[in-house]
């Protein structure tokens, strides 16, 4: 049997688990776009088939930027090589802090405390903040997390650490359960998304609104990301799957 064969024969082995929020019409988006719209075109009983039309933003739901997201001149969704969308997988749990501290900022002393329990974080890996936010979900206002001034009370990465994973580890991408990259009480502090405008200027692409982090291990899976080939796109909707180091 082919070795690939063999691969692949030993992945099924092993515990797969979905890391994507299912997509619908009232789900948590971003604020400045509509949510999804859906229309059936044709009917198996009247038409002898199904065929329904979707109006959707590029980042609704689990989705991914591609750089050029936030930076004019960076990789398109289709310029991603195939390789970049499956990667070791690695897990900061940070979800007792957020549970204490919502405005929770992922630092460089988190990155390296890590690294002392489970081994430097190597290049060419994809990196996810688990912060238990995705349990929210099911309510957007807690999800928003909006205080009276319309500040948004949420869990992000620090600046420093997007610096830190990118010039002295040049892991590929990261993943974060939340609609931002930055914590929310970071955005408004600085006046804008300072970390994501930073992590996708440098090339590098990232997943967010990811689910059911809190079940993974903080090392030894595998993500992949299923991606649809869509021409000029600045990210889309997808599928993200962990393969886990457990056995099923």
């Amino acid at each position: 049997m082919a070795k690939v064969l063999t691969a692949l024969e030993v992945l099924k082995k092993h515990r797969w688990l979905d890391l994507t929020h299912e997509v619908n019409n009232s789900i948590p988006y971003f604020q400045a776009f509509q949510p999804l719209a859906e229309r059936t075109l044709f009917t198996v009983e009247g038409d002898g088939f199904l065929a329904k039309e979707y109006k959707i933003v590029s980042q609704y739901g689990t989705h991914i930027d591609a750089p050029v997201h936030f930076a004019s001149g960076k990789r398109i969704l289709t310029d991603l090589s195939l390789k970049e969308l499956f990667l070791p997988l690695y897990v900061i749990h940070k979800e007792a802090e957020v549970a204490e501290n919502p405005d929770y900022s992922i630092s460089v002393a988190d990155i390296l405390e890590f690294e002392a329990a489970y081994g430097k974080i190597p290049a060419d890996s994809f990196v996810a903040f688990a912060s238990g936010w995705s349990q929210r979900w099911d309510k957007a206002a807690d999800f928003y997390n909006l205080d009276e001034t319309g500040i948004s009370h949420t869990p992000g990465w620090s600046l420093a650490a997007l610096k830190f994973l990118h010039e002295e580890r040049n892991i590929t991408a990261i993943g974060h359960e939340t609609l931002d990259t930055d914590a929310g009480a970071d955005y408004a502090k600085n006046k804008g998304l300072v970390a994501e405008l930073y992590w996708l200027s440098q090339n590098k692409y990232q997943v967010e609104v990811l689910n059911n982090l809190k079940e993974l291990p903080a090392v030894g899976a595998i993500i992949q990301i299923g991606v649809p080939k869509i021409a000029e796109a600045p990210g889309f909707t997808v599928r993200a799957v962990a393969i886990l180091p457990e056995l099923a």
